[in-house]
């Protein structure tokens, strides 16, 4: 099924990860953008004349997006999403690298601002700062912090060996502790500015600083002033929250609820290691409980099995939280679950919220949707019934062997995979026709809740024996169509495809660009994939059973030990008598016979 363009509009405008899938979930395409809706609608608008997105588009089935807060936030998760799934149209790098971050290593006695790379969250003592998108401004945010704060630069061993102060020391840049010309305390000290600086909770800098920047351009010096505008500036880029990182190395979930007439959706921010990896939603619909007992029954029903979080992050006050705390840990490790009421976790739970909110007006706007293409289809083809419940059927077989059919399943416009019935066909007689009636007077014979539609893969000559079969069993409660490619094709839509319906002799050609087109042919392409992947199956098994049945003694267990061990007809072929023995389920006759099968064969 291609992606519904009329879902463009319902894409939210706010900063964050978009996710392309095609039909089966596979992941194509993992992309940033500063507003998404604005983004997305590019691919399908022909803006982006990149070579590979025309044929990204055409795989296109869903989009699904994560708001995050800023465009740092944003690459960084487009980042964590491409290395975890490597989709098929993003570039993968090479090398695993990944951002740049500032380590303060407080576990030397002499700590030191440093620029590392990370692949994993560090389990050490030492501090660790960002992580910058941009090694650029990773470098200008060390220098600006070694020019606020006179920390040695030196390495570990060259701070052993010295003997007297580097020219830093003489031009104000280092307070030179390789030479005692500072006490342990007085270092601490500075260093501890550092640390409460870039954790944002040391003001009086940048109050200094725009004192300074005041001062200077009073006095009529630009250039000095600029210089101050610079790094004030630069500091406000280091404090810009960041809040992929903000939860240490904790793998938490942040749970968002949003619920608005009949449905309630659920985001969960995954974070691990620290850092938001992606997101995962639930959607409920006509739930008559309060909002409290919605999340009270998710949080024990999604984490009573094996869980990896050792904080939940939850956006209402429950009564129960130490009760349902004790249960989820019960089977496993302690787990907590907070309500925060401020702060960056309050914020988190705010940013899944909004991304619960995003989720329910899109998947709102798709109920929508498919309720307008169901009624459209009714009025189109003067339906007695809303086509609320659509069954569709389709054969396959080859010169009338190994004759199967399938049966779908469509509730709402939506697939239902639980209702797909797969049939051997028993009748003597040749044709599809024959099978058709077979199928449908089986299916029918024995249903009681009949329903509101039912599909046929085929022409004039289908709908007629469906129409027999339905008269011979009375029942009239059911609307019957039958449709067919243009001239056997197999492309998707674009095609004059034939719709016959009861009492009208000619066919109906539907608009090639209508979405109820679209839908039928999802209905009907469904079955038909259903029914040939079955007729393969059975064909298949059909072809090896016959083979080895044919070899005397060789019943159905030794057939299935053969085909274990050997994994196919082929490979059998190629064996020794060696190989052979080493089934003890066969005797000296049966390696006599297979011996001289295989000859043959």
């Amino acid at each position: 099924m291609s992606f519904d363009r009329l879902l463009l509009n319902k894409m939210p405008k706010k900063c964050g990860v978009y996710i392309m899938k095609d039909i089966n979930e596979k992941i194509l395409y993992v992309g940033k953008a500063t507003n998404l809706r604005n983004r997305i609608k590019q691919y399908f608008l022909g803006t982006d004349t990149r070579a590979s997105v025309s044929f990204l588009v055409d795989q296109i089935s869903s989009i699904e997006t994560i708001i995050v807060l800023n465009d740092k936030e944003a690459l960084i998760l487009e980042n964590t999403l491409i290395k975890k799934h490597q989709p098929k149209y993003n570039i993968l790098l090479k090398d695993d690298k990944t951002y740049v971050s500032i380590m303060i290593n407080s576990s030397h006695r002499w700590p030191m601002i440093k620029l590392v790379r990370l692949k994993l969250q560090p389990k050490d003592k030492n501090q660790y700062f960002g992580p910058y998108t941009n090694v650029k401004a990773a470098r200008s945010v060390r220098n600006l912090l070694l020019k606020l704060f006179p920390l040695r630069q030196c390495s570990d061993s060259e701070i052993q060996n010295r003997v007297r102060p580097c020219i830093l020391y003489d031009i104000k840049k280092c307070i030179a502790p390789c030479v005692n010309k500072c006490t342990k305390k007085e270092y601490d000290i500075l260093v501890e500015k550092v640390l409460l600086f870039l954790k944002g909770k040391d003001t009086s800098i940048l109050k200094n600083l725009k004192n300074q920047m005041k001062t200077a351009s009073k006095n009529l010096e630009y250039e000095k002033a600029n210089i101050y505008l610079n790094l004030i500036n630069q500091i406000k880029h280091i404090r810009l929250n960041q809040y992929v990182d903000i939860l240490s190395a904790k793998n938490t979930d942040v749970i968002g609820i949003y619920k608005r007439d009949h449905l309630i959706v659920i985001v969960k921010l995954i974070f691990r290691q620290g850092r938001l990896t992606t997101s995962e939603h639930f959607s409920f619909f006509e739930i008559a409980s309060p909002i409290e007992e919605v999340l009270e029954s998710f949080l024990l029903q999604h984490y009573s099995k094996v869980i990896s979080s050792k904080e939940i992050l939850i956006p209402i006050k429950l009564k129960n939280l130490k009760n349902i705390e004790n249960i989820i840990s019960k089977d496993h490790k302690k787990l907590k679950i907070t309500y925060p009421i401020k702060g960056k976790k309050k914020e988190l739970i705010k940013l899944s919220e909004e991304n619960a909110k995003s989720l329910h007006l899109q998947q709102k706007d798709q109920k929508t949707l498919n309720e307008k293409k169901l009624l459209n289809l009714q009025d189109v083809l003067k339906l007695t019934n809303f086509p609320s419940h659509i069954i569709c059927f389709d054969t396959s077989n080859i010169s009338g062997t190994t004759n199967v059919a399938s049966m779908v399943t469509f509730i709402d416009g939506k697939k239902d995979r639980s209702k797909i019935k797969l049939f051997k066909i028993k009748t003597e007689k040749k044709g599809d026709i024959a099978a058709f009636e077979e199928v449908l007077y089986r299916h029918f014979s024995k249903l009681r809740i009949y329903p509101d539609l039912l599909v046929l893969d085929g022409g004039k000559a289908h709908l007629n024996i469906a129409l027999k079969v339905l008269n011979k069993l009375n029942i009239a409660s059911i609307d019957t169509l039958a449709i067919s490619k243009e001239k056997a094709k197999h492309t998707k839509a674009l095609t004059k495809e034939k719709v016959f319906i009861p009492h009208i002799k000619e066919p109906i050609f539907i608009n090639p660009y209508s979405p109820t087109l679209f839908l039928l042919q999802e209905i009907r392409d469904e079955a038909h994939r259903v029914a040939i992947t079955f007729h393969k199956k059975s064909r298949a098994k059909k072809t090896i059973t016959t083979k080895l049945f044919n070899i005397q003694g060789i019943g159905e267990k030794k057939t299935k030990a053969l085909l274990k061990t050997f994994k196919s007809v082929e490979n059998l072929k190629q064996a020794k008598r060696k190989d052979l023995e080493k089934l003890k389920i066969l005797n000296s006759t049966d390696l006599e016979k297979i011996l001289k099968f295989c000859k043959k064969a």
